[in-house]
């Protein structure tokens, strides 16, 4: 058996989503996808006694324990839901899966003490992290990411929650929702940058706005930087705060 990765990304088509599997080892397989979702590949995959033998590991936005159930009856190995995860927890499944295929695999790490930036290096904990974000559940597992790096974290629920934090507090930093009860992100934003001491602050807007105008908006009102919540891992997340500290002090 071949050792090799492959992943179907929702760009594959039902066509190239069977196929690949058919011409290579794969290891990763996302549920959503146009024409073909993943749970249908999986069924094909399990039609042929050659490609039912390989380790499947699925990577969604969907979280439901009913489709969790479903895979794991499917013969999925693992299952990790992407607003959960970092890279390394990728690799780190996968060696286990290829360990337990017999296979001799050499640890490989992507954790990092420290994030460079133009030869800058910065301290988690000499930095103070404000989190802007009304969902509990992604303000909670952001929260302990960046604690887990050692930053020092405060969170704020609404738009005028943030707003005293930011003022009482100064953060040398702050992640920023735009979707807020009360003040919405892009009225914070404008008071931050219209306040004297705290129109330099690094603001990250971090939103499940996506759209071209939105993000265009949020720049021109003074975001540093602006993320879109569905397209980045909490691990991506915590290395655009590493970076922008290095930048901004």
């Amino acid at each position: 058996m071949k050792r090799c990765f492959l992943t179907c990304s929702e760009r594959s088509s039902k066509k190239k989503g069977t196929k690949c599997f058919l011409q290579k080892t794969g290891k990763r397989v996302f549920i959503v996808m146009p024409k073909m979702d993943g749970f249908e590949v999986l069924a094909g995959l399990r039609e042929d006694k050659e490609l039912t033998k390989i380790p499947v590991i699925i990577i969604s936005n969907s979280g439901q324990p009913v489709e969790i159930e479903k895979a794991v009856a499917m013969g999925v190995k693992d299952y990790l839901v992407k607003a959960e995860f970092d890279p390394q927890e990728v690799l780190d499944k996968i060696s286990v899966q290829l360990k337990l295929l017999g296979k001799n695999v050499r640890p490989v790490s992507l954790k990092k003490d420290e994030i460079s930036t133009n030869g800058k290096t910065i301290d988690p904990k000499a930095f103070r992290v404000l989190l802007v974000e009304d969902d509990s559940f992604l303000r909670d597992l952001i929260s302990q990411k960046l604690m887990k790096e050692e930053f020092r974290v405060t969170q704020a629920f609404d738009g005028e929650d943030g707003l005293r934090k930011i003022f009482q507090e100064k953060p040398h930093i702050v992640l920023l929702d735009l979707i807020l009860p009360g003040f919405d992100g892009f009225e914070v934003l404008q008071k931050i940058r219209s306040n004297e001491a705290t129109k330099t602050t690094p603001i990250i807007i971090l939103s499940n706005l996506g759209q071209k105008d939105d993000i265009e908006k949020g720049l021109r009102l003074g975001a540093t930087d602006y993320l879109v919540k569905a397209h980045n891992t909490p691990g991506e997340i915590i290395d655009k705060v590493k970076a922008v500290l290095a930048k901004a002090y």
